[in-house]
């Protein structure tokens, strides 16, 4: 398809992706499940080695089939910029592949309320009782982490 526009990306090393992690607080989350993609919107916390999620489920929550053991997850970050020309954007992108393992009792001490309430935004409720509502700390095991970017963009220096 020769009048097709292309853009050109480059991927990002170790630095830049960790950089965008610490100052991107949002993504989505996909998985499928038993035949179903489920994808979520979601806020994280990147401590500069883990990247942790906060998930508030109900017992009938669809959030809580991201927590079951051997499922892949997929979780995409990204942004994008105008340019100076107007059918342009400047964009970058970072998908990571792995499972999710709830953060073991030994460790959960560490996301007290105060450290939750500091490290994510305010948890969404959606018409459910908050006594209802279980917090639940979960960090994404990477087993693949990519991270694209558009060369010579205003983000990329």
């Amino acid at each position: 398809m020769k009048h097709i526009d292309y853009a050109y990306t480059r991927g990002m090393d170790d630095a830049e992706v960790d950089e965008l992690l610490r100052e991107t607080d949002s993504g989505v989350l996909a998985q499928c499940h038993d035949g179903e993609v489920h994808a979520i919107p979601l806020v994280h916390y990147y401590d500069g080695d883990e990247l942790y999620f906060r998930f508030g489920t109900t017992d009938d929550s669809t959030k809580r089939i991201f927590v079951e053991p051997a499922e892949t997850v997929c979780y995409t970050l990204y942004d994008t910029y105008p340019t100076d020309d107007p059918r342009e954007l400047d964009s970058w992108s970072i998908v990571i592949t792995g499972r999710l393992a709830e953060v073991p009792d030994d460790e959960y001490e560490r996301f007290d309320t105060a450290e939750i309430n500091d490290r994510f935004s305010p948890i969404r409720i959606f018409g459910e009782a908050i006594a209802d509502v279980e917090i639940t700390i979960v960090e994404l095991e990477p087993e693949r982490v990519t991270g694209r970017i558009t060369p010579d963009s205003d983000f990329d220096e």
